[in-house]
């Protein structure tokens, strides 16, 4: 049987080994949600989820006739349909799927693809895109982190750039990127990128970083460079600017 990958992060796409699969908006639509349900959906709740502004004898009848569709697009039927429920088929890989059951380097690139179908306006994208949004902060900081303890800083710092670039003001992300620029021994690129935040926040919201976040900075000054005075002069600047107050 041919693998089918069905995408949702970023673009949708769907292809059956390395054929394309030309879906309808509509069935697009449907593996979609049934993607983003992860369970069996009830003919019932489907209709009404994907045309639920048309009378119900017209929205089964667009259901009836997407599915019908569907199981003659591939070599094998992309969903399943059973006791009055539909589900995707147990032979399609589904990328959002794969990201939720842990890293691996396939879902690394995956991670790096985008927020969860965009451009899609649907109720139901809308609350399983915040959701996948945490998710996808937390899994990018985690390899980050994996990364930087493998001394794979270059990866490292790539992950840690992109969850800060998908939330700016997400401390968490900036205290990954300045440990792994610490851990590489670039200590004035870690003040600078703790400077940055410590402004932005102050400007977008009138705060300073938490303990946490001053700690990491402090910690490693008081641990390495303390001890060390040829290297306060070289980076006195950065270090007030750091440590100072906003200007």
């Amino acid at each position: 049987m041919s693998a089918v990958q069905l995408t949702v992060i970023g673009r949708f796409t769907c292809r059956e080994g390395e054929r394309p699969l030309l879906l309808a908006p509509r069935a697009e639509r449907l593996m979609a949600f049934l993607s983003l349900a992860r369970r069996p959906v009830r003919r019932e709740e489907l209709a009404g989820a994907l045309w639920g502004d048309q009378p119900d004898e017209r929205a089964a009848g667009n259901l009836r006739s997407t599915l019908w569709r569907l199981r003659r697009l591939a070599e094998h039927p992309l969903v399943e349909s059973s006791d009055g429920h539909v589900a995707v088929a147990g032979h399609v890989r589904v990328d959002l799927w794969d990201v939720e059951a842990g890293p691996t380097p396939d879902v690394e690139q995956r991670l790096l693809a985008g927020e969860l179908l965009p451009g899609w306006d649907d109720v139901w994208v809308g609350a399983e895109r915040e959701r996948f949004r945490q998710l996808h902060l937390h899994a990018l900081e985690d390899l980050c982190a994996e990364h930087r303890r493998s001394r794979r800083f270059g990866d490292a710092l790539r992950l840690g750039l992109v969850a800060v670039a998908c939330d700016p003001l997400r401390e968490t992300a900036h205290r990954e990127v300045i440990e792994v620029h610490l851990e590489e021994g670039n200590v004035v690129e870690a003040l600078r990128q703790y400077d940055a935040y410590r402004r932005l926040l102050h400007s977008e919201l009138d705060l300073a970083p938490s303990p946490a976040m001053r700690a990491v900075i402090d910690d490693y000054l008081d641990r390495v460079v303390g001890d060390d005075p040829s290297f306060r002069p070289s980076a006195a600047p950065a270090i007030r600017a750091a440590r100072g107050p906003v200007g």
